[in-house]
Protein backbone atom coordinates (compact mmCIF):
# COMPACT_ATOMS: atom_id res chain seq x y z
CA UNK A 1 0.00 0.00 0.00
CA UNK A 2 0.90 3.66 -0.80
CA UNK A 3 -0.39 6.54 0.73
CA UNK A 4 -1.19 9.34 -1.43
CA UNK A 5 -3.36 11.32 0.55
CA UNK A 6 -3.98 12.35 4.39
CA UNK A 7 -5.64 14.73 5.88
CA UNK A 8 -6.14 15.57 9.22
CA UNK A 9 -10.42 15.77 9.83
CA UNK A 10 -10.81 16.28 13.53
CA UNK A 11 -9.60 16.39 17.62
CA UNK A 12 -12.19 15.57 19.98
CA UNK A 13 -12.14 14.38 23.76
CA UNK A 14 -15.49 12.20 23.53
CA UNK A 15 -16.26 9.31 21.33
CA UNK A 16 -19.70 10.01 20.26
CA UNK A 17 -18.11 13.17 18.38
CA UNK A 18 -15.94 10.78 16.12
CA UNK A 19 -16.30 10.71 12.57
CA UNK A 20 -19.75 9.10 11.26
CA UNK A 21 -19.67 6.59 8.61
CA UNK A 22 -18.61 3.34 8.11
CA UNK A 23 -14.95 3.87 7.24
CA UNK A 24 -12.60 1.76 9.39
CA UNK A 25 -10.28 2.99 11.71
CA UNK A 26 -6.70 1.66 12.70
CA UNK A 27 -5.64 3.33 15.50
CA UNK A 28 -2.58 3.54 17.44
CA UNK A 29 -1.39 3.96 21.37
CA UNK A 30 1.59 3.92 23.68
CA UNK A 31 2.77 4.77 26.56
CA UNK A 32 3.97 8.71 26.27
CA UNK A 33 7.29 9.18 24.64
CA UNK A 34 6.96 5.57 22.81
CA UNK A 35 7.85 7.93 19.41
CA UNK A 36 3.83 7.25 17.93
CA UNK A 37 3.42 10.88 16.13
CA UNK A 38 7.06 9.77 14.16
CA UNK A 39 5.68 7.12 13.33
CA UNK A 40 2.57 7.89 12.17
CA UNK A 41 3.97 10.67 10.39
CA UNK A 42 6.70 8.20 8.75
CA UNK A 43 3.59 6.04 7.55
CA UNK A 44 1.74 8.95 5.97
CA UNK A 45 4.78 10.18 4.32
CA UNK A 46 4.04 13.83 6.04
CA UNK A 47 6.54 15.44 8.67
CA UNK A 48 3.87 17.52 10.19
CA UNK A 49 0.30 15.21 10.45
CA UNK A 50 0.97 14.35 13.48
CA UNK A 51 2.92 16.87 16.20
CA UNK A 52 6.17 15.52 17.49
CA UNK A 53 7.30 16.60 20.53
CA UNK A 54 10.39 15.99 22.93
CA UNK A 55 7.69 16.21 25.78
CA UNK A 56 5.60 13.82 26.80
CA UNK A 57 1.85 13.38 26.89
CA UNK A 58 1.43 16.06 24.05
CA UNK A 59 -1.22 14.18 22.72
CA UNK A 60 -4.25 14.33 24.78
CA UNK A 61 -7.07 14.22 22.32
CA UNK A 62 -8.57 11.62 20.04
CA UNK A 63 -7.25 12.58 16.24
CA UNK A 64 -8.76 11.43 13.06
CA UNK A 65 -6.77 11.59 10.07
CA UNK A 66 -8.57 10.54 6.47
CA UNK A 67 -6.43 8.28 4.35
CA UNK A 68 -6.98 8.11 0.40
CA UNK A 69 -10.60 9.16 1.36
CA UNK A 70 -11.02 5.25 2.54
CA UNK A 71 -9.89 4.91 5.78
CA UNK A 72 -9.06 6.66 9.24
CA UNK A 73 -6.09 6.42 11.14
CA UNK A 74 -6.12 7.50 14.79
CA UNK A 75 -3.73 8.54 16.99
CA UNK A 76 -4.70 7.77 20.53
CA UNK A 77 -3.24 9.96 23.71
CA UNK A 78 0.01 7.95 25.50
CA UNK A 79 -1.24 6.17 28.44
CA UNK A 80 0.32 6.31 31.57
CA UNK A 81 2.38 9.23 32.39
CA UNK A 82 2.69 10.67 35.58
CA UNK A 83 2.53 14.28 35.02
CA UNK A 84 -0.82 14.90 34.26
CA UNK A 85 -1.48 14.05 37.73
CA UNK A 86 -4.22 11.81 38.98
CA UNK A 87 -7.20 13.59 37.69
CA UNK A 88 -5.76 14.18 34.33
CA UNK A 89 -4.55 10.29 34.26
CA UNK A 90 -8.45 9.32 34.57
CA UNK A 91 -9.27 11.23 32.44
CA UNK A 92 -7.56 10.21 29.53
CA UNK A 93 -7.75 6.76 30.91
CA UNK A 94 -11.76 7.17 30.61
CA UNK A 95 -10.94 8.74 26.96
CA UNK A 96 -9.12 5.60 25.79
CA UNK A 97 -11.49 3.04 26.93
CA UNK A 98 -14.71 4.73 25.76
CA UNK A 99 -12.70 5.18 22.18
CA UNK A 100 -11.80 1.70 22.14
CA UNK A 101 -14.67 -0.16 23.58
CA UNK A 102 -17.52 1.95 21.71
CA UNK A 103 -16.08 2.36 18.72
CA UNK A 104 -17.74 0.01 16.48
CA UNK A 105 -15.47 0.66 13.63
CA UNK A 106 -12.32 0.15 15.07
CA UNK A 107 -10.85 -2.96 13.43
CA UNK A 108 -7.28 -2.65 14.91
CA UNK A 109 -5.14 -1.38 17.58
CA UNK A 110 -0.93 -0.69 17.01
CA UNK A 111 0.35 -1.01 20.50
CA UNK A 112 3.44 0.90 20.42
CA UNK A 113 6.25 -0.44 22.64
CA UNK A 114 9.81 0.76 22.58
CA UNK A 115 11.71 -1.87 21.72
CA UNK A 116 14.92 -0.68 24.39
CA UNK A 117 12.81 -1.28 27.66
CA UNK A 118 12.10 -4.18 29.76
CA UNK A 119 8.43 -5.74 29.58
CA UNK A 120 6.49 -2.79 31.78
CA UNK A 121 3.61 -3.39 33.91
CA UNK A 122 1.31 -0.84 32.34
CA UNK A 123 2.13 -2.17 28.69
CA UNK A 124 1.64 -5.68 29.84
CA UNK A 125 -1.79 -4.67 31.72
CA UNK A 126 -3.09 -2.87 29.03
CA UNK A 127 -2.92 -5.86 26.53
CA UNK A 128 -4.44 -8.05 29.18
CA UNK A 129 -7.75 -5.84 28.95
CA UNK A 130 -7.64 -5.55 25.27
CA UNK A 131 -7.08 -9.09 25.50
CA UNK A 132 -10.07 -9.40 27.80
CA UNK A 133 -12.60 -7.38 25.67
CA UNK A 134 -12.11 -9.21 22.45
CA UNK A 135 -10.41 -6.12 21.01
CA UNK A 136 -7.89 -7.17 17.98
CA UNK A 137 -4.10 -5.69 18.11
CA UNK A 138 -0.75 -5.64 16.94
CA UNK A 139 2.63 -4.79 18.97
CA UNK A 140 4.43 -2.90 17.27
CA UNK A 141 8.13 -2.24 18.89
CA UNK A 142 9.62 0.90 18.03
CA UNK A 143 12.64 2.85 17.93
CA UNK A 144 14.74 -0.52 16.41
CA UNK A 145 17.72 2.12 15.31
CA UNK A 146 18.39 2.65 18.78
CA UNK A 147 19.35 -1.08 19.93
CA UNK A 148 21.39 -3.86 17.49
CA UNK A 149 19.57 -6.42 16.12
CA UNK A 150 20.46 -9.70 18.67
CA UNK A 151 19.14 -7.43 21.83
CA UNK A 152 16.18 -6.37 19.75
CA UNK A 153 15.69 -10.15 19.08
CA UNK A 154 16.17 -10.66 22.52
CA UNK A 155 14.20 -8.12 24.15
CA UNK A 156 11.34 -9.85 21.95
CA UNK A 157 11.53 -12.86 23.32
CA UNK A 158 11.79 -11.92 26.75
CA UNK A 159 7.91 -9.74 26.13
CA UNK A 160 6.44 -12.82 24.08
CA UNK A 161 7.76 -15.06 27.28
CA UNK A 162 6.25 -12.90 30.02
CA UNK A 163 3.08 -12.72 27.90
CA UNK A 164 2.78 -16.43 27.65
CA UNK A 165 2.48 -16.45 30.86
CA UNK A 166 -1.15 -15.07 30.69
CA UNK A 167 -1.71 -15.59 26.58
CA UNK A 168 -2.37 -19.04 24.59
CA UNK A 169 -1.46 -17.09 21.48
CA UNK A 170 0.47 -14.03 21.36
CA UNK A 171 -1.22 -11.22 18.88
CA UNK A 172 0.96 -10.27 15.89
CA UNK A 173 4.42 -8.63 16.53
CA UNK A 174 5.88 -5.95 14.00
CA UNK A 175 9.22 -3.52 14.55
CA UNK A 176 9.25 -0.34 13.03
CA UNK A 177 12.16 2.87 13.06
CA UNK A 178 10.27 5.77 12.27
CA UNK A 179 14.26 7.46 11.73
CA UNK A 180 15.16 5.10 9.31
CA UNK A 181 11.52 4.59 7.66
CA UNK A 182 11.63 0.60 8.80
CA UNK A 183 8.60 -1.21 9.20
CA UNK A 184 6.52 0.98 7.42
CA UNK A 185 6.02 -1.70 4.42
CA UNK A 186 4.88 -4.55 7.35
CA UNK A 187 2.42 -1.81 8.92
CA UNK A 188 0.64 -0.97 5.78
CA UNK A 189 0.42 -4.11 4.53
CA UNK A 190 -1.25 -5.45 7.42
CA UNK A 191 -3.91 -2.40 7.30
CA UNK A 192 -4.30 -3.12 3.49
CA UNK A 193 -5.00 -6.82 4.17
CA UNK A 194 -7.96 -5.93 7.16
CA UNK A 195 -9.30 -3.32 4.50
CA UNK A 196 -9.79 -6.05 1.70
CA UNK A 197 -11.09 -8.55 4.13
CA UNK A 198 -13.94 -5.92 5.03
CA UNK A 199 -14.41 -5.27 1.62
Amino acid sequence: MEIKKAEFVVSNADVRKCPEGNRPEYAFIGRSNVGKSSLINMLTGQKQLAKTSQTPGKTQLINHFLIDDDWFLVDLPGYGYARRGKTGRENIRRMIEDYILERDTLVNLFVLIDCRHAPQQIDLEFMEWLGENGIPFTIVFTKTDKIGKQRLAEHIRTYSGKMLEQWEELPPILTSSAEKREGREAILDCIETVNRRLK
